[in-house]
């Protein structure tokens, strides 16, 4: 796991983790900060602001300590409007400094109180603290997590190279348009402490008469599953502000041409023991591992009301897309829901194979493999996605049966092959509306609120939100040809 430092940590020459009060007050008088922004994630899944000028130490003093009053009711679906006012305070070790801002401003994220002052049952970020903590005090394991962010950048700006249709993998300039975009994104996002691990361009290049679109993806490095949470959420964030610095829009709507790529948010997850990769040894995938694979195995339904919030989500989950559409698991296999991939497992001197003439250099990576969830889309709730995923973790480590479901259902093939239509139907699928999700998640509600770490109104908010999406279901399925008013309402998802 990589400690990422934030510009505030280099100005303050201490960790994040470390920031106090007076750490954020030296750090407003050192930059001549003038704004300070709370940042906090709705029961949507999506980022909310509130703004405040500095206008004294006495002013900045009780804004850091007291928070601010806010309106729950407008925040969370399920609150009653006669009793919804809510603290939001800040969390020190989450402030940053905003890199678009016109005058010298500080963001801070924040967490959610009640009104007697404890932290706000239902809020994603207090779920997904439970989920962490319960796998931690039952198990003995910690997880860590990143995701792999998919969007497009949709611009009116004719191109001299506009390459060819899916065939956008790894493109390089000039062939890759709008790579300025991700660059601005990326070195955003490093500089308010999350880290990145890449960025690339994706398969996607769709042009039209009027819009160009290329598929673009930025990776992060693990890291704990909240700073994971938070790190997607102010992703889409930065990528939208920087594309619109440039001209363009960032989407991260999981389908916008029919037989094209999607946009996935994969996450990638590894348990964690006395500070080693407890996923996998140099054997390959231990008995743990096995177990964390059946609890995501087990609860893959249920996973997609957290991680597939749009109608538009099963336009992607269809076959020959590279996005899942059966419940099984592989090792390297791009049609599997769950994969592991290639982790640095058992290899050496890489580096001094390719570099022959350095015979200093040794290939001496640690075992890096992880389990990875292909299902979860840009329209992901991703607090409570990551708290899904702790849950799952946890379920498949009490599991009785684990491996025997881990047996049944591994895959080392192409499924989709004709030659295994037979075998395809041996297989659970994913849901294939919000409605099927929805249901998905009351029937394993059990397991979500086990050892109190979902509250049941969020599953019940969670639920009728995905079924609220009726209408627009019926007409998806009636014809996928006539989808342009409906993919347009979600092409700003999340």
């Amino acid at each position: 796991m990589i400690a990422a430092p934030n510009n505030l940590s280099v100005l303050l020459d201490k960790p994040k983790s470390d920031f106090t009060r007076d750490d954020i007050k030296d750090a407003v008088r050192r930059l001549g900060i003038r704004m300070v922004n709370f940042r906090f994630v709705a029961g949507d899944g999506r980022l909310r602001t509130f703004s405040f000028v500095v206008q004294s130490q006495h002013h900045l003093d009780r804004i850091l300590t007291a928070g601010e009053r806010i309106d729950g009711s407008s925040i969370f679906r399920y609150m009653d409007a006669g009793r919804s006012d809510l603290y939001v305070v800040p969390a020190y070790r989450k402030a940053f400094i905003n890199p678009f801002a016109h005058v010298p401003t500080l963001d801070v994220m924040c967490a959610f109180f009640d009104s007697a002052g404890l932290p706000l049952a239902t809020a994603p970020e207090n779920i997904l603290r439970r989920a962490a903590t319960t796998l931690s005090e039952r198990t003995g394991y910690s997880l860590e997590c990143h995701a792999e962010l998919e969007f497009y950048l949709v611009s009116t700006q004719p191109t001299l190279y506009p390459g060819t249709a899916q065939r956008g993998y790894g493109q390089s300039a000039p062939f890759s348009n709008w790579e300025s975009v991700r660059t601005d994104a990326m070195v955003a996002l490093a500089d308010m402490g999350f880290p990145v691990k890449y960025g690339h361009n994706e398969v996607g290049k769709i042009h039209e008469s009027v819009h160009h679109l290329e598929q673009h993806e930025i990776e992060f490095a693990l890291m704990d599953p909240e700073d994971s949470a938070d790190a997607v959420v102010l992703a889409r964030w930065v990528l939208r502000m920087a594309s619109d610095r440039r001209g363009v829009t960032a989407t991260f709507a999981p389908k916008l041409v029919h037989g094209l790529a999607g946009s996935g948010m994969h996450v990638h997850a590894r348990l964690v023991k006395d500070g080693r990769n407890a996923t996998a040894d140099d054997r390959g995938i231990t008995d743990a591992g096995k177990k964390q694979l059946a609890g995501m195995l087990s609860l893959a339904r249920s996973l997609t009301a957290f991680g597939n919030t749009v109608p538009i989500s099963y336009l992607r989950l269809v076959p020959n897309q590279e996005a899942p559409v059966f419940i099984c698991w592989g090792e390297r296999n791009r049609c599997a829901l769950v994969r592991v991939p290639l982790g640095w497992r058992g290899v050496a001197d890489m580096a001094a194979s390719a570099n022959p003439n350095d015979p200093t250099v040794h290939t001496e990576i640690a075992n890096n493999t992880t389990v990875e969830l292909r299902s979860p889309d840009g329209s992901a709730d991703a607090h409570m996605l990551h708290a899904g995923l702790l849950v799952a973790t946890r379920h498949g480590l009490e599991m009785q049966a684990a491996s025997d479901l881990v047996d049944k259902l591994r895959i080392t093939a192409n499924i989709f092959l004709p030659e295994y239509e037979e075998f395809r139907t041996t297989l659970p699928k994913l849901p294939g509306s919000c409605r099927e999700s929805a249901t998905a998640l009351v029937d394993q509600r059990a397991v979500y609120e086990q050892y109190g770490v979902f509250p049941p109104a969020a599953i019940d908010g969670v639920a009728q939100a995905l079924r609220g999406f009726g209408d627009e279901e019926r007409s998806i399925a009636a014809n996928f040809e006539e989808l342009h008013s409906i993919i347009n309402k979600y092409m700003h998802c999340a």
